[in-house]
């Protein structure tokens, strides 16, 4: 593996995981049914985008979980979900995509963008 990654399947987040991937923007990128990953594993927390952003005060997540929601959108999408993904905002706040990747990830629910969500 390239500079020590490693390689395992997560049933958990339904994927194949590559772990301390050394390219990337930090963090995970999902592709698929493949996640890399720059850290150890997917049990790191994070900040979600609108928490970055300062738009709201959110928990962190646990990053396997936030990546899981973007295996569904992909399992949904196909190869429609790159082009998809970039013309909604690419790696943004902005993004659908990834707003609702973090909704799931603190909820357990709603990783599909345009699902109707409450605001609690």
């Amino acid at each position: 593996m390239p500079r020590g990654a490693t390689l395992r399947f997560s049933a958990r987040d339904r994927a194949l995981v590559f772990s301390r991937w050394p390219w990337g923007p930090g963090g995970a990128m999902t592709l698929g049914n493949v996640v890399l990953a720059t850290g150890h594993d997917l049990e790191a927390t994070c900040l979600t985008y609108e928490h970055r952003a300062g738009r709201c005060s959110h928990p962190q997540v646990r990053l396997g979980d936030h990546e899981r929601a973007h295996v569904y959108q992909y399992m949904l999408l196909g190869p429609l979900f790159v082009p998809v993904y970039f013309l909604c905002g690419g790696i943004s706040v902005r993004n659908p995509f990834e707003r609702a990747a973090d909704h799931y990830a603190i909820h357990g629910r709603g990783w599909w963008p345009w699902t109707p969500r409450s605001q609690g």
